[in-house]
């Protein structure tokens, strides 16, 4: 069974950097196309950032470009999203979204920028 596990959200201040973790645990993630989507309240999940199972192509929302990296660590089976310069509006559950012939959800990870 596929199991993913977000960390490393919190309370930073505008200006500041988080790096968020997606641990995947049931298979290996060679494999799998790695996202990262976020919920702020009363407002539809939304994609922020994408990378291929070989990590040679990413994508990016137009919101975070230039501020927010994705990467992936095939061998910790692990994807990662550092967020500089955060701002307000990035306030939101942040979820983790494997994907190979199914989507596997982690819980989230909630992160709040706020002064």
């Amino acid at each position: 069974q596929v199991q993913v596990v977000e960390s490393g959200g919190g309370l930073v201040q505008p200006g500041g950097s988080l790096r968020l973790s997606c641990l995947v645990s049931g298979d290996t993630i060679r494999n799998y196309h790695m996202s990262w989507y976020r919920q702020a309240p009363g407002k539809e999940r939304e994609s922020v950032a994408e990378i291929s199972s070989g990590g040679s192509s990413s994508n990016y929302v137009d919101s975070v470009k230039g501020r927010f990296t994705i990467s992936r660590d095939n061998a910790k089976n692990t994807a990662y999203l550092q967020m500089n310069s955060l701002k307000p509006e990035d306030t939101a559950v942040y979820y983790c979204n494997a994907i190979r012939f199914r989507g596997y959800w982690g819980q989230g990870t909630q992160v709040t920028v706020s002064s």
